[in-house]
């Protein structure tokens, strides 16, 4: 029963229902290796959600306004973000509504053949925990097939629509059988996700509002919403999430948006922060499936 289903308030709840809620996708043990490949210090890992055209289109807004600022990532996003990873000789994880494959095959077969990791982010964009029931299964399968098919890899891994992991989410990464998730932020390494106080033996890697690009650079037209940070203070929250990590040898993952980061002004905060990563020693660049694929192995899960 949801919330929106069970007439009691939360305080009222019995303790069986809270904690039915709270266990429903839980975080289990760490699943932090004692090391990294080659001695490594601290692993690094880049990710981009390359949603284009698939957020107005995910709203029924057919403004070609709006949507060009998502077809802006496709046309200069992604080629300046191949360009840098490549001159950086870095592979990075892409994770793509279906619907972004379906109208870019091209660029999801170049960004494949270069190496980089094609992951599962929806069908358009949808929103999980407003679908009607069954639809979430439909859609994440649907989007699966699609990727294989435009790709010609089968993605091992899945970061819901604005990380929008919704009560029926686990069952179908289960089912599908799935290396990772990357949508729950319960910590700053990988952990084993648990499902009903059982073991799942997925991987979790966690991301987090602080390290996403797009929540200091959006902009909504006719709202308040404004970029309210300049690069260099995003350069500087990222080198502080990046030193931290290194400290205490563990886990950097951020994400990012072609459509955001993408720009002129931006992708040079990205390669400086790059740079800045590369300046300490015992740094392993992996991708998400890479990450994942360690840590499940190094934890003998």
């Amino acid at each position: 029963m949801s919330a929106s289903e069970n007439p009691q308030k939360p305080w009222e709840w019995p303790e069986e229902h809270w904690r039915r809620i709270v266990g429903r996708a839980y975080g289990g043990r760490s699943l932090a290796p004692r090391s990294w490949p080659n001695g490594a210090r601290c692993a690094v890992a880049l990710s981009f959600d390359a949603d284009h055209e698939t957020i107005p289109l995910r709203d029924s807004d057919e403004s070609p306004m709006r949507i060009s600022q998502g077809q802006y990532g496709a046309r200069q996003g992604v080629p300046r973000i191949r360009r840098l990873l490549e001159r950086q000789g870095i592979k990075a994880s892409f994770f793509y509504p279906a619907v972004s494959a379906l109208l870019h095959p091209e660029e999801v077969r170049g960004v494949a053949e270069a190496g980089h990791e094609i992951g599962i982010h929806s069908w358009i964009h949808e929103a999980n925990t407003t679908l009607p029931p069954g639809m979430e299964r439909e859609l994440t399968l649907r989007a699966a097939e699609t990727l294989e098919k435009v790709s010609g890899t089968r993605p091992v891994g899945i970061r819901t629509a604005s990380w929008d992991f919704s009560v029926d989410t686990m069952s179908i990464i289960r089912e599908m059988g799935l290396l990772y998730d990357s949508s729950l932020m319960a910590d700053d390494e990988p952990y084993e996700l648990m499902a009903d106080g059982e073991p799942t033996g997925i991987v979790e890697l966690p991301p987090e509002w602080i390290r996403d690009d797009a929540v200091y650079f959006n902009m909504v037209r006719f709202s308040g919403l404004r970029p309210y940070t300049p690069p260099s203070a995003v350069e500087e929250i990222f080198k502080a999430e990046f030193d931290g990590a290194y400290a205490e040898g563990g886990t950097f993952l951020l994400t990012m948006h072609p459509h955001v980061i993408g720009h002129r002004s931006r992708i040079t905060l990205l390669e400086r922060v790059i740079e800045h990563i590369k300046g300490h020693e015992g740094v392993w660049f992996a991708t998400h499936a890479e990450l994942a694929q360690w840590c499940k192995d190094q934890s003998a899960l």
